[in-house]
């Protein structure tokens, strides 16, 4: 599948773009996982991290060079979002 089209799309919801990696290139993320758990958990908690580890890994060798830190970024913009989520929220309680 086109990665200018997942990234796309990936900017409008991260669990879309992962399903859409996951319904039309399911051996990249078998590839990426050794369990099926850990994409589920991923899949509802951290979205971002997990699109970043099934584009980031390689089939044989796993995450390495630049894929830390496209993994890494994906992982901040997860806390990111939780935590502005919390804010807004705390925000519209006092107003």
């Amino acid at each position: 599948m086109c990665g200018c089209l997942i990234l796309l799309v990936a900017a409008v919801s991260p669990r879309f773009a992962l399903f859409l990696v996951w319904l039309f290139d399911r051996t990249r993320v078998d590839a990426a996982f050794d369990s099926f758990w850990i994409p589920v958990l991923g899949f509802l908690f951290l979205p971002w991290t997990t699109l970043g580890w099934v584009v980031a890994s390689a089939p044989r060798g796993g995450v390495s060079g630049f894929g830390w830190f496209l993994v890494v970024f994906a992982f901040g913009v997860d806390v990111t979002t939780y935590s502005n989520s919390h804010r807004i929220r705390s925000a519209s309680r006092t107003a």
